[in-house]
């Protein structure tokens, strides 16, 4: 147990898995598809409690699900429910309190509100609860003006980016049964769940590892308080997973969260019409300015839409062992990373659920992406 790799996987894949498990990782689990084709399925390691990772396994996927949240924002603007350069408070009129009236929907994707925070005494019972944190969200003061800084929000821009599709929503469901309805089964990601249902808890691995490191700043406590940390010991919990956080709380199988990206990758379905229309990318692939960013200390290569131009740690053989000539991408906390190169229509998603920061901060997953190109290269 715990170091069984996938069969039926390419050779190539399984020595990549090894190295991976062989440099700290407890469980891992690897997707890729190729102009919509499943090209690599694999997986390695332990679970937790006893279980072998399989195809199946579900793995938390933290911030990858701000992509999620993005998404489908993106899709009620390409319905005209949304126009994302104008301001939040248009559809929330509470969001304008405090002089964030100005707040348009663009600054909140790409992290340049000038409203990232949801205050230093949050609690856990209050982050599990839409309407307190939205109300919560509402309430706070900027700390910028809009567009003036970039500034990243590791939690309220999903209740934003939530609420006002919510808002807008012609039969005003809930923002966790709109993604659901909307985006994850029209994509053919139904293993992917933001709110888990109690049923499906058993599949979920067990997070282990390193703690998303402290910080006195006032801003980085404001925007993400260090008793609700991006750790197992609050992301293992059952109410926070089944609360479906809407920056943070996605758990889902590699196979899912891939497909999201192969929609950006290829921006259409599988022989249906785009899913994605080609203002969405443009704004995706447009960065914003490259300043250091305020929350984190360090620069962020985001884009308009809310997705990175960046996918680090995934390449030995790249610049930086990172990927960034056309990519759409997002991380999660620990290391967790999915992402498109729509030049190759390529998309891929790498999950585990051994959390790495402190002095190892990137996940090994360079092998991993090396190989994955590699087998994509042999099917072009």
């Amino acid at each position: 147990m715990g170091r069984r790799v996938a069969t039926n996987t390419d050779p190539r894949i399984g020595k990549a898995l090894e190295q991976a498990l062989d440099a700290g990782e407890r469980g891992v689990q690897i997707a890729a598809y190729l102009h919509g084709e499943l090209i690599v399925d694999a997986w390695a390691g332990e679970a937790g409690d006893g279980r072998d990772v399989d195809g199946d396994t579900l793995f938390p996927v933290f911030s990858v699900t701000k992509a999620v949240a993005a998404s489908t924002a993106h899709l009620y603007a390409q319905r005209g429910l949304l126009d994302l350069d104008r301001p939040v408070a248009e559809v929330w009129p509470e969001y304008g309190a405090h002089g964030k009236g100005g707040i348009t929907f663009d600054h909140v994707l790409s992290h340049r509100s000038g409203a990232p925070t949801i205050g230093a005494d949050t609690t856990l019972e209050e982050l599990c609860d839409w309407d307190a944190m939205t109300a919560r969200v509402a309430d706070r003061t900027p700390v910028a003006e809009p567009g003036a800084q970039n500034a990243y929000s590791p939690f309220a821009f999903g209740w934003v980016l939530g609420e006002a599709v919510r808002r807008v929503d012609p039969e005003r469901r809930p923002f966790l049964d709109i993604v659901r309805r909307e985006v994850l089964l029209p994509l053919g990601m139904d293993d992917f769940f933001l709110g888990l249902p109690d049923k499906q808890r058993p599949r979920v691995a067990t997070l282990v590892g390193d703690s998303a490191p402290t910080s006195d700043d006032p801003l980085l406590q404001a925007a993400s308080p260090a008793h609700l940390p991006f750790a197992p010991s609050m992301f293992n919990l059952p109410e926070v997973q089944r609360a479906g956080l809407p920056s943070a709380g996605g758990i889902a199988t590699a196979r899912a969260t891939a497909r999201l990206f192969a929609a950006y990758a290829a921006s259409g379905r599988d022989g249906g019409d785009p899913f994605f229309t080609a203002d969405t990318l443009r704004r995706c692939r447009t960065p914003r300015p490259a300043d250091v960013d305020r929350t984190y200390g360090f620069g962020m290569p985001v884009g308009h839409g809310g997705l990175w131009h960046f996918a680090p740690g995934v390449s030995d053989t790249s610049p930086n062992g990172a990927l960034s000539e056309g990519v759409l991408s997002h991380t999660g906390a620990g290391g967790t990373v999915a992402w498109a190169e729509p030049a190759l229509g390529l998309s891929v998603a790498v999950l585990h659920n051994r959390m790495f920061f402190g002095p190892q901060p990137l996940a090994p997953f360079g092998a991993i992406g090396d190989a994955v190109h590699a087998v994509a290269a042999d099917r072009s």
